[in-house]
């Protein structure tokens, strides 16, 4: 069986009650994680360790929280008061996992579906999404990659060109492909809401609900958005479910159509 799992964002405890729930096996099931996978929850070197331990039939793409542990294990960033990943960046195998998160991918494309940690904006194309991810891939994967770090916090450009520097576009398809919730209909990003659709800043939607949106007959699954509530939009499977915060983490078979859930198990 293959499953598609939400930001379990060190909720260890909460993963391996889930994958009980699932009758997870090793040697018939693959896992893809949704981003986030670290931070916020007390589990984060856990949880990455045990990813990364299984990589035959477990993959990830990177959320923005992962992209913010290589940001301060690799440049000069230092983490926010809040983050909880210091025992990764203390761990004997630091350079073993920050190793695995650089060669992660930003998308990842299953059959007919797309799993994303944020969303795609409405003017890419399924194509121009794996195009622009991979080419963030690469810059992750050059020589280079501390500085490329460096350079990639920031919330502009919000807009989409092709005439964006390899900096530039790779900051938008970072932030995008990561962060986004709100945007306009020609992808100019926004950045300061993040409750339920109905929240939507002026002039902003969630980006799956614009009605010319590339990829409207393709699914979609993805994370980050823990607020959102009844979704119902075809080809669209948010599965944040808000575990870290004390609600849920969530599976979702691909094969039978449906979803798992378990409740959160962590003290935090």
């Amino acid at each position: 069986m293959d499953y598609a799992i939400g930001d379990v964002q060190g909720c260890f405890n909460s993963l391996k009650g889930l994958l009980n729930k699932i009758n997870y096996n090793i040697d018939r099931d693959r896992l893809y994680f949704l981003g986030d996978v670290v931070n916020r929850g007390n589990n984060s070197l856990e949880t990455l360790r045990f990813i990364h331990s299984n990589q035959d039939n477990m993959n990830m793409v990177l959320g923005n929280h992962d992209f913010h542990l290589m940001v301060c294990a690799l440049t000069k960033r230092q983490p926010n008061k809040n983050d909880t990943f210091l025992d990764i960046l203390s761990a004997s195998d630091k350079t073993a996992l920050l190793d695995y998160l650089l060669t992660r991918p930003l998308v990842i494309e299953h059959k007919d579906a797309l799993f994303v940690h944020a969303g795609v904006p409405p003017q890419w194309s399924k194509s121009d999404a794996i195009k622009n991810a991979e080419a963030v891939h690469k810059n992750l994967q050059s020589k280079n990659v501390s500085e490329f770090l460096s350079k990639m916090y920031g919330n502009y450009p919000n807009k989409w060109s092709s005439n964006l520097s390899n900096e530039e576009g790779s900051r938008y398809t970072i932030n995008a492909l990561m962060r986004m919730r709100f945007c306009k209909e020609d992808g100019e990003l926004e950045f300061e809401h993040k409750l339920n659709v109905d929240q939507n800043p002026d002039n902003f939607k969630a980006w799956f609900l614009h009605s010319n949106r590339l990829m409207a007959n393709e699914k979609i699954f993805f994370g980050h958005w823990s607020s959102l509530k009844d979704v119902d939009s075809k080809n669209i499977y948010p599965l944040d479910h808000g575990c870290v915060w004390g609600d849920r983490l969530t599976a979702y078979d691909l094969k039978n159509h449906n979803y798992i859930s378990q409740k959160s198990l962590e003290t935090n």
